[in-house]
């Protein structure tokens, strides 16, 4: 029988994790004090056939934010701020990259603080037109505009007494800033079409992948709401600086997508696992997680190996592998991955987006930072070109003006 110290545990040609009486794994306490790489190296050496095997009830979250995952130093020092910040009600920023879990820790402080029985209402700036955004904002009164057959709250009045997370607030717009601006320092509101200002009682939470503080300097983003917004900084580090927490996450993302299949996966095999942390991580943990599904729909036996991740083992192929690629920044890695796959999809954006597990706001503003810090990207479209490999629309040069004539237009004159 195992023992119940938590050990690793030689089981024919695998290691099993026995789960600790008080609920946190093994793996949990072998990755806290060592590092990832140094646990899949250790396990590696006893296995006739290497593998790293998920713990059986998934991996063990931080005790005091059961939904996020991560032990490393960069989310002990997020989990740490969030206790701080989530006592007060003061406006906070948080920044990150996509796919970095922005709207987890927004709820993880709104559910951490004094408003965690009242409402949590989201609103994403970049998937509302423009044109609607204020309705989206304060609501609409009964025939404020043509469509307005009744009236409609707004997030403010469904946020009441609550926290309101505004997502992507860099995308609002001028006019839009102003008001929200006039919102957080006056408390009230007018709902569009309306003439009575309402009170509001929220706490907000907003969250960008844009450097606000340039944006304020470029003059794209006013100053006095960014330091209304911004009380308080929450900056969430990208995936590939807490590479540690990868085989966490991935424990917790085959526990979770696993059953859904219908699957019995025991866990990743050595090259695997050392692929996933040599990866960069373009699209952080939404990636992971995106990438964990996929093995899982491709796997057919209880072990995810290399060639269940295709878009990692292309890019293995190409540099070699991609624990090879000493020398060169995590950037370029990023940069060249992204381009490649670019080219392959014949800079179809929305493809490339699906096959980098990104969406495709994000990879725009990669390409867009790529092209502001390098002075322009290699091989990228002109606008209006057609893409690779198309044919452009012949295009008949213009002739010169010719006056009308009878005998331009073939008539012999009388």
């Amino acid at each position: 029988a195992p023992p119940r110290s938590g050990a690793c545990v030689p089981q024919a040609t695998h290691w099993f994790f026995d789960p600790f009486p008080e609920g946190r794994s093994s793996w949990h306490r072998l990755c806290g004090p060592m590092k990832a790489t140094m646990a899949t190296m250790a396990l590696s050496e006893h296995l006739t056939e290497p593998g790293w095997l998920a713990p059986r009830n998934g991996p063990s979250s931080s005790p005091v934010f059961p939904y996020i995952v991560g032990e490393s130093a960069p989310m002990r020092e997020i989990y740490a701020r969030i206790q701080k910040v989530a006592q007060g009600d003061a406006n906070v920023c948080v920044y990150g990259e996509n796919g970095t879990g922005k709207e987890l820790i927004a709820r993880a402080i709104h559910h951490a603080g004094p408003r965690r029985e009242r409402p949590f209402v989201t609103l994403d700036c970049a998937t509302i037109p423009e044109g609607l955004m204020e309705s989206y904002l304060f609501g609409h009164v009964r025939g404020a505009f043509t469509s307005a057959v009744s009236s409609r709250p707004g997030v403010f009045t469904q946020a009441h007494t609550g926290t309101l997370f505004i997502d992507e607030i860099a995308e609002l717009s001028p006019h839009l800033q102003a008001k929200l601006l006039r919102v957080i320092q006056a408390r009230e509101f007018t709902m569009v079409g309306g003439t009575h200002p309402q009170r509001v009682n929220v706490r907000i939470i907003t969250a960008t992948n844009r450097d606000l503080r340039k944006a304020v300097r470029q003059g794209t983003f006013r100053e006095d709401l960014y330091y209304r917004i911004a009380v308080i900084h929450v900056d969430l580090p990208p995936l590939r600086e807490r590479k540690e927490d990868i085989p966490l996450l991935v424990a917790h993302f085959l526990h979770l997508t696993a059953p859904a299949y219908q699957k019995q996966i025991r866990g990743l095999t050595a090259r695997a696992m050392e692929a996933l942390m040599a990866y960069s991580w373009p699209g952080n943990v939404r990636q992971l997680e995106n990438w964990i599904e996929q093995a899982v729909v491709l796997v057919d036996q209880d072990l995810i190996d290399l060639g269940h991740f295709p878009s990692i083992a292309r890019v293995g192929a190409a540099a070699g592998h991609p624990s090879t690629c000493s020398g060169t920044s995590l950037r370029e890695l990023e940069k060249s991955h992204i381009l490649d796959t670019l080219q392959r999809t014949r800079w179809n954006r929305s493809k490339a987006a699906k096959l980098l597990g990104i969406s495709v706001r994000g990879l725009q503003y990669k390409l867009k930072r790529y092209s502001d810090e390098d002075g322009g990207l290699e091989g990228m479209p002109l606008p209006g070109s057609p893409p690779n490999g198309t044919r452009p629309l012949a295009v008949s040069q213009p002739q010169p003006f010719r006056p009308l004539r009878a005998e331009n237009l073939g008539v012999s004159p009388s």
